[in-house]
């Protein structure tokens, strides 16, 4: 455990905005949530709703009011009050200085268990962003703003509290979050605030793997994925997450792999928005299709049979993106089909296409199929004729494979003539007139 000095605390202004000058309403927040806020409160303690969780009393505390709560986290410390599917966090005030009777721990700059107990003003300094920072009080339905968080909010405008290279040495993963929250609420990163990504966008090389894995579903799965991706484009991190893309997205076929992503985001957002399922192996296929459609296509000029070629290169692709964003095997599995049938699309022979046709994961590789025919007028006609196909009996089906019938000339039939096979001539057995060795 590190002991930290008491840090001087700037000062700061507290704002409270009246509940007839805020659009706040109890009925915009979830039954469990004001359960909890209203019984924290009878209980004489204060409670307040902030960035999604409510910022008060000790986890042990709040376990004692609630026999519905159980204790999480190991870097923050928290409560986790359960209502049927509702979960809602509780926490205490963060402070921050550790005088030793707290629990901070830090590695390099990062924190790595934080569970130091303060005061509000201390925890409004502690979150990330201003607009994050407002506090809900259930006593008098006020808000209260220690860091200008309204006026950013009015000015849609996302502004990190205090030093910027410090709070992104603290916890690198912040950078994405500015660019996921600022696409999310159509705002502009304060330009102190984007400063730092050019310089200190590597140092997410350096998180968790997992979590860089939840902070993508963060970014791409909560209907803003379009958004989002433009935001980790313009501000330089796309390539410290997603390497193999960025460097996809500056070759000879640049062009034609962005429209596959937009596309591809632009689709699933409509899929979160209208409430319909996503998948994750969706999304990274289409991510990491241009570099391994170049590996295997390298490698297949090279000599290399084409299945070996395109199963070689989509486990080094995979390789290489495990060391950033950690994919489980849940979905790996399936990016990895929906690559390798994409070949298969293109071999119409009857019993390859009925049997693509029930391969389990036909569907998701058909789909993948429509997003890429805008490349070229042959694979539109190929997702075409696959679509029509989906939709015949199977009889109907194999009689796109008959052979042709027969043309009437002058009134005689002639029928296509047969190639002649050429017959194997046999083998003498011993004893024949040959050798067991001919």
């Amino acid at each position: 455990m590190s002991v930290e000095a008491p840090r001087q605390l700037p000062t700061i202004e507290m704002h409270s905005t009246p509940r007839a000058e805020h659009c706040i309403s109890r009925r915009n927040i979830s039954n469990g949530a004001l359960r909890v806020l209203y019984r924290l409160n009878e209980a004489g303690y204060q409670a307040f709703l902030v960035g999604g969780a409510v910022r008060d009393l000790l986890p042990e505390e709040v376990r004692g009011l609630f026999r519905n709560c159980r204790l999480i986290g190991r870097r923050f410390r928290l409560a986790h009050v359960v209502f049927g599917r509702e979960i809602v966090e509780v926490a205490t005030f963060r402070g921050t200085g550790d005088d030793g009777s707290g629990d901070r721990h830090l590695v390099d700059g990062r924190i790595v268990r934080d569970n130091v107990y303060g005061t509000i003003e201390e925890d409004a300094l502690r979150r990330d962003f201003t607009v994050n920072a407002l506090y809900y009080d259930i006593a008098d339905f006020s808000v209260r703003d220690y860091v200008g968080g309204m006026r950013d909010l009015e000015q849609r405008t996302l502004r990190l509290i205090g030093d910027p290279d410090s709070r992104y040495r603290e916890d690198p993963v912040r950078m994405l979050r500015a660019a996921r929250l600022a696409a999310k609420l159509d705002f502009t990163i304060a330009p102190e605030t984007a400063a730092p990504f050019a310089r200190l966008g590597p140092l997410l090389a350096e998180a968790p793997p997992a979590r860089l894995f939840d902070e993508s579903l963060k970014l791409f799965l909560s209907g803003y994925g379009l958004a989002s991706f433009h935001a980790l484009l313009t501000h330089g991190l796309l390539e410290h997450v997603f390497p193999a893309t960025a460097r996809s997205l500056k070759s000879v076929h640049a062009d034609r792999f962005r429209v596959l992503l937009e596309r591809t985001f632009a689709s699933t957002d409509e899929r979160v928005r209208a409430d319909k399922p996503v998948t994750p192996a969706f999304l990274f296929a289409a991510m990491l299709w241009e570099p391994v459609r170049a590996e295997a296509e390298d490698l297949i000029a090279g000599g290399t049979e084409s299945a070996t070629a395109w199963a070689s290169a989509a486990d080094r692709i995979m390789s290489e993106q495990a060391q950033r964003v950690a994919i489980p095997r849940r979905f790996a599995g399936g990016i990895e089909e929906i690559w390798i049938l994409q070949p298969r699309f293109e071999q119409r022979i009857k019993k390859r296409v009925f049997r693509l046709l029930a391969h389990p994961r036909f569907r998701a590789a058909y789909d993948f199929l429509l997003l890429r025919s805008s490349e070229s007028p042959a694979l539109a006609e190929l997702a075409e004729w696959w679509t029509a196909a989906q939709h015949m009996d199977h009889q109907a089906l194999a009689r796109e494979f008959a052979p042709p019938p027969p043309i009437v000339v002058d009134g005689a039939v002639e029928r296509p003539k047969r190639k002649r096979s050429r017959r194997r001539r046999r083998k003498s057995a011993p004893g024949e007139g040959g050798s067991p060795s001919e």
